[in-house]
């Protein structure tokens, strides 16, 4: 890596390939525009309704796009032999794979941030209860790539391995939804919601602190 910081470096490196597959880039944002521009419009345009359901909706669309694209998180490093390359470097392994995180998150997660005020309207929703559930997703979605990367790491080495991860990964995905989803919901009905974006918090500063060990634990795992 010929930048003089190697985080940054590789951080440059993962969303160049990225932008240089553009169909993987965009798989998981186009999954969650069609969801969740088709379900009002199969629902119809009763507010109250979409109101009610919205919050779910758009955390369930943000949950399966974000897992749609954990399968080639580590993929393509552990075959073509990058992934050993960064494990036998000097630097901290687990510092590595937090950035490879990072750079998973920019191109998914923040890109279903970034488009849900747009669609948060076609649910009828309040500029208040989108900027709520902003908050939600921000908390929220860094939490479902920290810990969908463990499942990616067990399932490296596994040919068709995506719906194993899927196994692995949902059932921890559950606190993640019930929280964000509760704490929108919560804020449409006009009551108290900060003790679910507390909870959210906790759990991303647990994912943070606990996952990347984890996840370079497995990977070492799965490249033995």
């Amino acid at each position: 890596m010929t930048d003089s910081n190697p985080y940054i470096a590789l951080l440059k490196r993962d969303l160049l390939l990225a932008f240089r597959s553009p169909g993987q880039l965009l798989n998981p944002v186009l999954f969650y525009l069609l969801v969740l521009i088709l379900f009002p419009l199969g629902i119809g345009p009763e507010s109250r309704i979409l109101q009610i359901i919205g919050p779910g909706i758009i955390w369930v669309a943000a949950l399966l796009a974000t897992l749609l694209a954990l399968d080639t998180l580590f993929r393509g490093d552990f075959l073509d032999g990058s992934l050993e390359m960064l494990a036998l470097s000097p630097r901290p392994f687990a510092l590595l794979v937090a950035v490879k995180i990072a750079a998973h998150w920019l191109l998914t997660g923040l890109p279903l941030l970034l488009l849900t005020p747009l669609l948060g309207t076609f649910f009828s929703l309040s500029g208040h209860t989108i900027g709520i559930l902003m908050l939600t997703l921000l908390l929220g979605t860094p939490v479902l790539s920290l810990i969908g990367a463990i499942g990616a790491a067990l399932t490296v080495g596994i040919r068709g391995g995506g719906a194993l991860l899927a196994l692995v990964i949902l059932p921890l995905y559950i606190p993640v939804l019930i929280f964000a989803a509760g704490a929108v919901d919560a804020s449409v009905s006009g009551l108290p919601f900060s003790g679910q974006l507390y909870f959210l918090a906790s759990l991303l500063v647990l994912a943070v602190t606990l996952a990347p060990p984890a996840v370079a634990a497995a990977l070492r795992i799965s490249l033995n």
